[in-house]
C-alpha cells in the first residue's frame, strides 16, 4: 500500500475516532440521549469495517472509548458505549460469516456477556449500598433489553445494506 492510502486511512480513522468522541459527549450532556448517541457513535465502527477492515475498526472503538472515559463529564454514555455498543458492530461482521443459527448464538452469547457486564458495573460500581430490587424487575429489564437487541441488530443490518448498496459509491475513501 502507498504511503497515500496509509495517511489517508489514518486521518479518515482520526475523524471517525473525533466525530464519536462528540457524540458521546452530547450523550453525556443531554442525558436522556445517553442510548442513541451511543448507538449513533457505534455506527461510525461500522464504516470503519467496511472500508478499512476491522484493526482499524477495532483501534476506532478503543481510541473512542478511553477519550470518551477520560474526557466526558458523565461517563455514563461512555460505559454504554465501551461495554457494548462500540464493538458489536464489528463483532456482527465477523459472526455474519457463519451459519444463520451460529451467527445468532454467538450474538446472543455476546450480548448476554455484555448484559451482565452492564449489570454488574450498575451494581457494584455505580450503586455500590444494598438496595433490594425484585426479581421480576430484573426479567422485565432482560425481556426489554432483548427487545431492544434484536430491533438494532435487525436496523444494523439494514443500515449497512443502505450505505453498502445506495452510499459507498459516492464516498471514495480507498
Amino acid at each position: 500500500m502507498s504511503e497515500i492510502h496509509h495517511t489517508k486511512r489514518l486521518t479518515v480513522c482520526a475523524m471517525l475516532c473525533a466525530l464519536g468522541v462528540v457524540m458521546l459527549w452530547l450523550g453525556s450532556v443531554i442525558e436522556i440521549a445517553e442510548l442513541s448517541m451511543a448507538v449513533i457513535a457505534s455506527l461510525l465502527c461500522v464504516f470503519a469495517v467496511i472500508e478499512y477492515g476491522n484493526p482499524s475498526a477495532f483501534l476506532v472503538f478503543a481510541v473512542t472509548a478511553i477519550l470518551s472515559l477520560l474526557l466526558l463529564p458523565n461517563k455514563g454514555t461512555a460505559a454504554v458505549y465501551l461495554l457494548f455498543f462500540g464493538y458489536y458492530p464489528i463483532l456482527k461482521g465477523i459472526f455474519e460469516r457463519r451459519a444463520r443459527f451460529v451467527r445468532w448464538l454467538l450474538k446472543e452469547a455476546v450480548f448476554h456477556a455484555a448484559l451482565v457486564a452492564i449489570f454488574l458495573a450498575w451494581r457494584f460500581l455505580l450503586f455500590p449500598v444494598e438496595n433490594v430490587i425484585s426479581p421480576w424487575l430484573y426479567l422485565v429489564a432482560l425481556i426489554f433489553a432483548e427487545v431492544t437487541f434484536l430491533l438494532y441488530d435487525v436496523a444494523l443490518t439494514r443500515l449497512i445494506s443502505f450505505y453498502l448498496f445506495r452510499l459507498r459509491k459516492r464516498f471514495r475513501f480507498k
